[in-house]
């Protein structure tokens, strides 16, 4: 018997959001080493905050993700993933293609309304 809890027996859905925290996470640590290495000025700034938010929030998806499907916080987690990848890939949009960072507060206030909903899913049980 492993200590560790095996993903295997998770719902697809669950897989997904554990595997899009797990690219997350990667894709944070790939964005501070750009910053440290390639990036100057305001620049540098940002893709370190892409990659904080990224590195959180890809963590969290791959560790809260339900054992056992349960909607709410499936829906919470979803819309966390979502979130994340507005707010991080509009900063680092900024930086790598010259897009811009208009969209960083929807990204935000996703993540913000996410997190919500994951407490009301855990007051819930």
């Amino acid at each position: 018997m492993s200590l560790y809890p095996s993903t295997h027996h998770l719902p697809l859905p669950a897989r997904l959001l554990a595997a899009a925290g797990a690219l997350l996470a990667a894709a944070a640590v790939a964005l501070s080493a750009y910053a440290a290495h390639a990036a100057q000025g305001e620049d540098v700034q940002r893709l370190h905050s892409a990659a904080l938010f990224a590195f959180g929030h890809g963590i969290a998806l791959a560790a809260l993700v339900p054992r056992r499907p349960r909607m709410f916080r499936t829906l919470a987690l979803v819309l966390l993933l979502l979130g994340t990848l507005v707010f991080s890939g509009s900063l680092a949009g900024a930086v790598l293609s010259g897009m811009t960072t208009r969209f960083a507060p929807i990204g935000g206030s996703m993540m913000i309304l996410a997190w919500v909903l994951y407490a009301v899913d855990a007051l819930r049980r």
